[in-house]
């Protein structure tokens, strides 16, 4: 099936008792035993399993193409439960603009249990320097946030794979509709299902997508049974019925992204934009290569200090100055302010998550902002 009809019935299951079209939400959180001590229908205990969660988790292994999906209360959650699978002592090597909640993670929580390098992982040679005996783990994010820089995927699996070396992919700026790293052989996907998966600024959710069964995805499902970071039924159930106008979503998305990044980059008052649709993007070819469509985020640097930054995001009037990204609404932030005192980010970056109004007015209210 095509990812437009996967995103409207992968996740739904007609129910039996009542024949309603849209699965009902289960709120139990335990069901009931057979007459032989057994579980008949197949669900023990919430934490453990569910059938919203059920219906989430098959839908998201189909839109990635994956064999299996586990799901998680957050996308945090989904990535500590990548760090907790692997053994103590792993080294991991990730992105030198790693998203900033999970690198501060690995810094502040796994310290002293996992090693790990923060590294343009698109240079190979630093790479392949970086390669240690006990590296098990490649985390890549592509496009990246905030700086929308493109990882070869392939490229970097090759090396890996050369090295027995696990791939994970954070495909949250991305989504399915406009990249499938397990295509290119990553390991293991990572989303923040909150973003486009939610795609209304009203639910939070995580998701990792597996290309095989093996030992280490064994591991991850222990640590999401065992430790509980889950969603709920009603998370579940509003994450199913989001996806369905996903496809949909996204082709919005990306195509006023475009449309506001060229703009954007004849501004004088612009001094670059980060959007890998431009032709002036550094890695644009590889991204033309390995990308379906180009996404809904974009960057873009001004011609002044911090200040100014702050002036332009207050004279805004549809863009919201929030955190977040993959709303219909779209948000812009100071991303530096957001990252900390350690962040990499220029001081007068913003990132926008381009929404779904209308592009003239969206250009039309950056415009007056804009003017100095």
């Amino acid at each position: 099936m095509k990812t437009e009809t996967i995103a409207i019935h992968a996740g739904n299951h007609v129910d039996e008792a009542t024949r309603a079209v849209i699965q009902p939400i289960i709120m139990s959180t335990t069901f009931e035993r057979g007459e032989d001590g057994g579980f008949p229908a197949g669900y023990i205990y919430s934490r453990s399993a569910n059938p919203n969660r059920h219906a989430l988790e098959h839908l998201l292994a189909k839109l990635e193409g994956g064999v299996e999906a586990a799901s998680f209360s957050s996308g945090n959650a989904a990535g500590m439960s990548v760090f907790q699978s692997l053994e103590p002592g792993t080294h991991i090597i990730a992105p030198d603009d790693m998203y900033h909640g999970l690198r501060n993670q690995l810094k502040n929580l796994f310290a002293g249990i996992l090693t790990f390098d923060f590294i343009d992982v698109n240079d190979t040679d630093v790479l392949q320097q970086h390669i240690k005996p006990e590296t098990g783990l490649i985390w890549i994010e592509t496009p990246s946030n905030p700086l929308l820089k493109i990882t070869d995927i392939k490229k970097v699996v090759a090396i890996a794979k050369a090295k027995g070396i696990k791939v994970l992919c954070d495909n949250t700026f991305a989504t399915p509709i406009c990249q499938r790293p397990l295509d290119l052989g990553v390991d293991i996907v990572m989303h923040s299902a909150t973003k486009y998966f939610g795609g209304h600024s009203d639910l939070m959710g995580g998701a990792l997508i597996t290309g095989e069964t093996n030992d280490w995805w064994t591991k991850i499902r222990q640590v999401q049974e065992m430790g509980g970071a889950i969603p709920s039924p009603m998370d579940c159930y509003y994450l199913v019925r989001s996806i369905k106008t996903l496809p949909y979503r996204v082709k919005g998305h990306v195509q006023n992204a475009q449309l506001l990044a060229e703009y954007l980059e004849q501004y004088p008052n612009v001094e670059q934009v980060m959007y890998p649709g431009l032709s002036s993007h550094p890695q644009h070819e590889i991204a033309k290569d390995q990308m379906l469509a180009f996404g809904g985020m974009l960057s873009f640097i001004i011609k002044g200090d911090e200040n100014d930054t702050h002036n332009i995001i207050n004279k805004l009037k549809l863009f919201i100055k929030a955190t977040s990204l993959g709303g219909v609404e779209s948000l812009i932030e100071h991303r530096a302010t957001v990252e900390g005192p350690d962040t990499k980010t220029p001081r007068n970056l913003l990132r926008v998550s381009v929404g779904l109004e209308h592009i003239d007015d969206l250009i039309a209210d950056m415009e007056q902002a804009l003017t100095l």
